[in-house]
C-alpha cells in the first residue's frame, strides 16, 4: 500500500498549506543538520549526478527531490546505499526491506524542509525549475566544490550519496517507478 507525504508533527497548518517554525524557534539540532543551505547542497548534488546518468542532461523530477533527504541524512539508509548504480533499486530494496517504510515516514516528516530547501536553492540561483525538473546549476560547481573542501568528512559524504541517489534514480528509471518501488505518492 503506498504511503502519502503527510503534514509532519511540529509544524502547524494554515491557509497556505504546512508552515515551518520561525528559525529561532527550532531546536539547534535542527538549525545544523535541516538548514536550507546545507538540504540545498544536497538537493544541487542529486540533480546533478541526475542530470550526469542521462544523455541528454535530464534534471530530477520535483517529485524525487522529496526522496533524496530522507535517503541522504538518514545514517542508516545512507550507510546501506550501494557502492554503485549497477546495484538495481528492486536489488537493494529486496535486500533492505524495512527501507520503504523508513524513507516513507522520513520523507513524510521531512516534507517542509525539502521544500523550504527548494525555495533557498531557487531564489540563490543553485537550482533552476523548467516544468517539473529540477536542474543543478552548473555555474555553482566551483563553489559548491569549495564549500565542500572546507566541510567535515561527513558534510562530503552526504553529498556524494546525494548526487550517487540521483544517478541511481535515473537509472531506475521515471518518477513513477521510483516512487512506486519505494512505496510513496507525492
Amino acid at each position: 500500500m503506498a504511503r502519502r507525504f503527510s503534514r509532519p508533527l511540529g509544524s502547524s497548518t494554515g491557509p497556505g498549506g504546512v508552515h515551518m517554525n520561525r528559525w529561532s524557534e527550532r531546536p539547534s539540532e535542527e538549525q545544523r543538520l535541516l538548514n536550507p543551505s546545507f538540504c540545498s547542497l544536497l538537493l544541487w548534488h542529486s540533480a546533478g549526478g541526475h542530470a550526469e546518468a542521462t544523455r541528454r542532461r535530464v534534471g530530477i523530477a520535483f517529485e524525487e527531490c522529496f526522496l533524496v533527504l530522507p535517503m541522504v541524512l538518514h545514517r542508516e539508509i545512507r550507510e546501506s546505499l550501494p557502492s554503485r548504480t549497477t546495484t538495481s533499486l528492486p536489488v537493494w530494496l529486496a535486500n533492505n526491506p524495512l527501507a520503504p517504510s523508513t524513507i516513507a515516514d522520513r520523507a513524510r516528516s521531512l516534507v517542509p524542509f525539502t521544500k523550504e530547501a527548494l525555495r533557498f536553492a531557487g531564489s540563490y540561483g543553485l537550482i533552476q525549475f523548467s516544468q517539473t525538473l529540477i536542474h543543478a546549476n552548473p555555474d555553482w560547481r566551483r563553489r559548491m566544490a569549495s564549500a565542500l573542501d572546507n566541510s567535515s568528512d561527513e558534510v562530503r559524504t552526504c553529498a556524494m550519496h546525494a548526487a550517487f541517489v540521483g544517478k541511481w534514480f535515473a537509472k531506475t528509471g521515471n518518477v513513477e517507478t521510483v516512487m512506486s518501488l519505494l512505496g510513496v505518492q507525492p
